[in-house]
């Protein structure tokens, strides 16, 4: 009889009937009032190496052992003999564990199907049950944002490029489309009626229905993306899109498009136009929407937070006949109206984003109404950043994963403080917070960041140093 087969009869197979009956009488108890802690890692994802370190392991053991979930002794991961100082394998060992003689045990390349209770079971000298102790493995997927997921990132349309000339083409490109989409709909202006309407999209049966404000010059894209092309000075304006999921559930994006005449600069344009000081600002910051070209014959002006111009949103008012700016309804003490018809916002916060409309009344009562969109994003905290291994062999890969405390930030890698250019080895997880090097080479060894941003501010990791040693 070999060594193996004499543990396995000699050692293992009695142990197993005294967990058996131990742990129906004794296991919780033990559970509450062992020593034994395990420290199990936060935010694993996939393909990361994990260690489930052990403290406090009882003296004068006759072995320990491994398990997945809480009671079934017969889903043996390993087991160590301490007076042999060897281990075996059980059923649900995958060759991806290793187990220390400290009690810890060690999993390469987690995958999301060791998402589990594991317990650890320790066993005295006089073959009773000492300890039960267990811990939870959460793994994410590599789809996992590195954030917090619990909410939906915010629907957002970005201007690519940020102003075209006339002739041009123009894409606006469609971030963060909702889950079970069903309809969406693109609309001239920020008044959603059907005589704005340029198109709608089926996404079902990938159908698309041009609409009354269709030209013939766009095209849309089923990821709700729409493309403008050969521009006039007449497509200057807003855009808006409306999203319908499957529960009915809507949602609405601006953007203000600007197309550029070569003619003269549109600011010199005797046209109402509001410019926001700062485009993209951050929570805190103040945000000045500043009006250019008010009618000389000006009487009387109005802010509104929103599209519709009714008292319940007006911010401010300003009479001319009174010499006076009057607070509105929807003012919240941090907008200050000018005079010049600029309106001031102080310590914004995200709350404050979206469209604001201004309403002007000349001497001849004509009436003008111009709408301004104002992002305001969160203040973008600190990522941390983690790595399979600090020290690989080349032909190894590696996998790095960056976390944020932040909802709707992009992530960008840094090698060497330099911008990281990918290459065929490499590849990013949809979210982009998980790089994995797929072959190391010696040339990979380095110091690597990663950044967390949003249009207004970004914040970059402490840098985490790999080493390549050669086989």
């Amino acid at each position: 009889m070999g060594v193996t087969s004499e543990l396995f009869t000699n050692v293992l197979i009695p142990w197993q009937r005294v967990l058996f009956t131990a742990s129906l009488l004794t296991c919780w108890l033990l559970s509450t009032t062992a020593s034994v802690t395990i420290q199990s890692p936060q935010h694993v994802v996939e393909g990361e190496n994990i260690l489930l370190q052990v403290d406090n392991l009882p003296e004068n053991l006759l072995a320990f052992a491994w398990y997945r979930g809480l009671t079934n002794w017969r889903l043996t991961i390993a087991v160590y003999l301490l007076d042999y100082s060897t281990s075996m394998t059980g059923p649900e060992h995958s060759d991806r564990e290793i187990l220390y003689s400290n009690g810890s045990l060690w999993i390469q390349n987690v995958t999301q199907e060791d998402t589990g209770y594991y317990t650890l079971q320790t066993i005295s000298n006089h073959g009773e049950l000492e300890s039960n102790t267990s811990t939870f493995l959460q793994v994410y997927s590599s789809h996992f944002t590195c954030g917090r997921p619990s909410f939906p990132a915010k629907l957002t349309i970005e201007s690519v490029p940020p102003r075209v000339a006339e002739g041009g083409s123009v894409l606006l490109h469609v971030h963060n489309l909702p889950e079970y989409l069903q309809l969406f709909f693109w609309y001239k202006g920020v008044i959603m009626i059907h005589k704005v309407e340029i198109v709608r999209h089926r996404t079902l049966k990938n159908l698309s229905d041009p609409g009354p404000a269709h030209s013939g010059r766009e095209i849309v894209y089923s990821n709700g993306s729409l493309l403008l092309q050969n521009v006039t000075w007449k497509d200057t304006g807003f855009y808006t899109l409306q999203t319908v999921n499957r529960y009915w559930k809507m949602e609405l994006a601006h953007i203000y498009l600007q197309v550029d005449t070569p003619c003269c600069d549109p600011l010199d344009s005797a046209q109402l136009r509001i410019d926001p000081v700062t485009p993209h600002a951050a929570e805190g910051e103040s945000v000045l929407l500043q009006v250019h070209n008010m009618p000389e014959d000006l009487q009387t002006f109005s802010w509104y937070k929103g599209v519709d111009s009714t008292p319940s949103f007006r911010i401010v008012e300003y009479s001319k006949a009174m010499m006076s700016i009057i607070s509105g309804s929807a003012n919240s003490r941090r907008e200050i109206g000018y005079t010049n018809g600029s309106l001031l916002l102080q310590d914004v916060t995200e709350k404050d984003s979206g469209l604001y409309t201004l309403v002007t009344i000349d001497s001849n009562m004509r009436v003008e109404t111009v709408h301004v969109q104002v992002n305001i994003y969160k203040l973008v905290t600190q990522p941390v950043m983690r790595v399979s291994d600090t020290i690989v062999r080349v032909q190894s890969s590696v996998v790095f994963t960056c976390f944020s405390d932040n909802t709707g930030v992009d992530i960008r890698w840094l090698f060497n403080k330099q911008s990281l250019q990918l290459t065929e080895r490499m590849s990013l997880s949809p979210s982009k917070c998980q790089l994995r090097i797929h072959t190391v080479r010696k040339e990979d060894g380095g110091e690597y960041q990663c950044e967390a941003f949003n249009p207004a501010n970004s914040k970059t990791s402490l840098p985490v140093s790999l080493a390549v040693m050669n086989e």
